[in-house]
């Protein structure tokens, strides 16, 4: 301060030998006196900020607006958060309404029981959206990859297959369709596809390609598609199921591939949209397929070493991760539902996806109440999975603004 001081002294002098005005040589000293004022306030405040840091009397930083939602939201709403529902009927009815207010339900998935016509799509979504009083938006998702997996066809006029898009060669027909895709979808209300397949290889045509490097170019495309659009999206099924050779929809089949196949195919497309996009814009569907290099014992949907092990730690993917639906026969026709919710929530997953059974969707929720109230599942890991879930939901709240 002191030399700064004399600085100023030294600039004053000097300004007074050469000015022959009294006025302006009043003036410039008044002028110079301020700064040397200012420059010793902001000194002496800057002082006192830094004894206060030391002393530790600053206040904290204000908390971040997911934190500021969690604090404040009980162990039931929680749960709910972390549990996606199919319903039937194609508008809110009773069943519908205690679900949601029984259960806090956090995301509602649509299939063609549901939807009639485009008006009655956005009316419902609209009502569902009133029903559901919770402390974050709901997501209302939708599996619309196009081809033989398309809703509504007699009034959304579907995308191609992912087959058909990869056939074609051009990687920006992959973007142009899941862009014009999310904004049909958004249009109608839903705010998450759960597309584009990931897969490598599948015979359905569900797969860009049965070439890693090509698949991975295409879903990177795809996903800019739907962020350029607006729309969350959701890779699937992780970490491939290209090789399966029973459909996980009637029972559990293995893959055998080792560990380096596995890297350099499968897992590749996902790789690649984790380390490019950001990570809270699209989530992960889990499949129930076994891999026998990554966890002989477990489908990767109750595997740790899948779900926490490669894809948080391993690939560092810091999004929601989902299950695949547990009504299908890999996972029912195996475990109790009151039981495969606590195995999903500890083995990694977010949120677990019921399509089609009340009775399945009420036994998941109340399997992982108990389970926290129990000691069995920490709340702490509750509230690392809602806490991803939330933040994905802001981004919803910034997008409508």
């Amino acid at each position: 301060m002191n030399f700064i001081i004399a600085g100023m002294e030294n600039f004053c002098y000097n300004t007074l030998k050469r000015d022959k005005d009294g006025v302006f040589v009043k003036f410039k000293i008044l002028s110079l006196l301020m700064i040397i004022l200012a420059l010793a306030i902001i000194c002496g405040c800057d002082s006192n900020v830094t004894k206060d840091v030391k002393a530790g009397n600053l206040p904290a930083e204000p908390p971040a607006p997911v934190d500021e939602i969690l604090k404040d939201m009980s162990l039931t709403e929680k749960v709910g958060q972390m549990v996606m529902i199919g319903v039937y009927g194609n508008s809110v009815n009773d069943d519908i309404r205690f679900l949601l207010a029984q259960y806090h339900m956090g995301g509602i998935i649509f299939f063609d029981r549901n939807m009639d016509s485009k008006a009655q799509v956005r009316n419902f979504v609209e009502n569902l959206n009133l029903v559901a009083v919770e402390k974050a938006p709901l997501f209302i998702a939708i599996d619309e990859e196009g081809g033989i997996v398309s809703r509504m066809t007699h009034d959304l006029t579907p995308p191609p297959s992912q087959e058909e898009i990869g056939y074609g060669g051009n990687p920006a027909d992959a973007f142009n369709y899941a862009k014009s895709t999310a904004q049909n979808l958004k249009d109608l209300g839903f705010n998450l596809n759960f597309a584009p397949v990931a897969d490598v290889g599948t015979q359905d045509t569900r797969s860009f390609s049965s070439d890693a490097e090509v698949v991975a170019e295409f879903v990177s495309n795809a996903a800019k598609g739907y962020e350029d659009a607006g729309i969350f999206y959701c890779l699937k099924h992780f970490p491939g199921i290209g090789r399966g050779t029973v459909d996980s929809h009637q029972d559990v089949s293995t893959i055998y591939a080792d560990r380096e196949i596995l890297d350099a195919e499968d897992l590749l497309p996902f790789k690649k949209i984790i380390a490019e996009q950001d990570n809270s814009k699209f989530m992960i569907m889990v499949s129930h397929l076994k891999y026998s290099a990554l966890d002989e014992e477990n489908s990767a949907t109750l595997s740790p070493a899948v779900i926490t092990d490669l894809l948080r730690n391993e690939l560092d993917f810091r999004g929601v991760v989902i299950t695949d639906d547990l009504d299908m026969g890999a996972i029912a026709n195996h475990l109790d539902a009151s039981e495969v919710g606590v195995l999903a929530v500890k083995a990694g997953a977010d949120i677990l996806l019921s399509c089609h059974e009340y009775d399945t969707q009420q036994k998941i929720y109340l399997g992982i109440l108990d389970a926290v109230e129990s000691g069995e599942i920490s709340q702490e890991r509750i509230d690392d999975s809602v806490r991803r879930i939330l933040k994905m939901k802001l981004e919803l709240t910034k997008q409508n603004k």
